[in-house]
């Protein structure tokens, strides 16, 4: 049995990456839901896994903390094509940029924080958030421009680096950053994907509330 236990889908980015690879790989993998902020899930996690972070992935006596290396063994269990593309070129690229992601974007991370079921007032637009946000905006323009023929994704067909990307996606949505063009497109073809619809739907109806301090989680309670 493989198991996968997450954050909060409405705020934990890292637990929302590793859902949708899960979900998208064709394994039977269960979830369970540990929403953050609270002392009592702090606990749980380092009892039944030894770690205080989302995600991590349980297989027999196997745990997994973080969601890249999640990523990967996932896509070792599963179908080729299901996580990476099966071309080595794409796949090397996608490899690439969910890297870049997994390892940056510190401003776009602080302080655009993931809540989808809030609409919010943009941040401060500075240098630093703006470079990120265009940087992240040349990726995905950069991959649909090479990749267009292929399908409305970063490498054509879906992979984890649509996964990766999704909740850079409900950010902009959030704090109502206008997109155009390509980029407009491909968040628009993210969003409505059957996974990130599923996804959205999940947090629409989860009970936790958490107000977001700079380094994660200040405050959380149940909604009455």
């Amino acid at each position: 049995m493989i198991e996968l236990i997450l954050g909060n889908m409405n705020y934990s980015s890292w637990s929302i990456r590793a859902a949708l690879v899960a979900r998208a790989s064709g394994l039977e993998i269960s979830e369970t839901i540990l929403p953050l902020g609270f002392d009592e899930t702090r606990e749980t996690l380092i009892e039944t896994t030894g770690f205080h972070t989302v995600p991590v992935l349980k297989s027999g006596e196997l745990l997994i903390r973080d969601s890249l290396a999640i990523t990967e063994w996932i896509a070792e269990q599963a179908e080729p094509g299901r996580v990476w593309p099966i071309d080595s070129g794409k796949r090397a690229l996608a490899r690439s940029i969910v890297a870049e992601m997994h390892s940056g974007f510190l401003q776009i991370r602080s302080r655009m924080p993931v809540d989808i079921r809030t609409r919010a007032p943009a941040p401060e637009m500075d240098e630093a958030l703006q470079s990120e946000i265009q940087r992240v905006l040349t990726i995905w323009t950069t991959c649909r421009k090479s990749y267009a023929s292929d399908g409305a994704f970063l490498f054509g067909d879906w992979s984890a680096a649509d996964a990766f990307f999704a909740p850079v996606v409900t950010r902009f949505r959030t704090y109502g950053y206008d997109l155009d063009g390509t980029a407009a497109e491909y968040a628009s073809a993210v969003w409505e994907t059957d996974l990130l619809k599923q996804l959205r739907q999940q947090a629409e109806a989860e009970p936790w509330e958490i107000e977001m301090g700079f380094l994660g989680p200040a405050r959380a309670w149940v909604q009455e």
